[in-house]
């Protein structure tokens, strides 16, 4: 019974021993991890970190500019349906065209293609050649919004490359070094290790947001492309049938419509 006291004792005191030494252990690691500069780190992760350190700044910036020209009221401008759609319920086709123009906006520039083909002279509209206006417009404006987006995949995809790249040549030198000096100073073999993991790490973080931004800002794109498509149908709808579309009717007006 004694003995089986002592022993129960003798481990507790070396599980004490042990957490203190643990301790220790971390507050010298995180002692050092403070001292680690960023600075620093840049300079062990060698040439890889300029590359990836421009890929770092052009994500932040192609984020920036996408927040702020991909918005919805910026593309489509709700705001100037009402007075879009009084203009085509009496065929002001030509007012309407001066309004867009004045208004320029991704919503403005395709709708006014269409209305140009309106007034090419036909006696009667092509409503068909309207809408292959529309969508020519409609295709030109997305490729040229969609370019800030697609830059975020190709950072994406890169990034990872470029740091994987940068740890071929961080173990290339490790092994030269082991190769040329032995294992006789290890701080060497630690910075060329350092410069490894450092540049596979960055590629990584910088890869993972911008592949997150790529997706977010290509949905919401995709949705807004839609509703543009489906506000120009109903312009166009107004001015071929000269009555307004049911998703502009207030309930009065519907309910009237039911008890007829």
């Amino acid at each position: 019974m004694k003995k089986g006291l002592f022993i129960i004792a003798l481990l507790l005191v070396a599980g004490s021993v042990l957490a203190q030494g643990e301790g220790i252990e971390a507050e010298a690691a995180a002692g050092l991890a403070e001292k680690t500069s960023l600075v620093e780190l840049v300079k062990t992760g060698g040439w890889a970190m300029w590359p990836l350190g421009l890929f770092s700044f052009t994500m932040t910036v192609l984020v920036i500019q996408n927040f702020l020209s991909l918005r919805t009221k910026t593309l489509l401008h709700t705001e100037q349906m009402p007075e879009l759609l009084d203009m085509m319920l009496n065929k002001k086709v030509k007012t309407a065209l001066i309004y867009c123009r004045k208004h320029p906006s991704m919503f403005a520039n395709a709708f006014g293609a269409g209305l140009e083909r309106c007034l090419d002279g036909e006696v009667e509209i092509n409503f068909d050649k309207v809408k292959e206006s529309v969508e020519e417009a409609s295709v030109e404006q997305m490729s040229r919004l969609m370019k800030p987006i697609d830059l975020l995949s190709i950072i994406g995809a890169s990034s990872p490359m470029v740091g994987l790249l940068g740890t071929v040549s961080g173990m290339i030198k490790a092994f030269h070094t082991m190769g040329t000096q032995g294992m006789g100073k290890p701080e060497l073999l630690a910075a060329n290790i350092g410069e490894a993991l450092i540049t596979t790490a960055t590629g990584l973080v910088i890869a993972i947001p911008a592949m997150f931004f790529f997706f977010y800002f290509k949905k919401g794109f995709q949705k807004t492309l839609a509703t543009l498509g489906r506000n120009i149908g109903f312009l166009f709808d107004a001015l071929e049938t000269g009555k307004k579309p049911v998703s502009f009717m207030d309930l009065e007006t519907l309910e009237q419509m039911d008890g007829e």
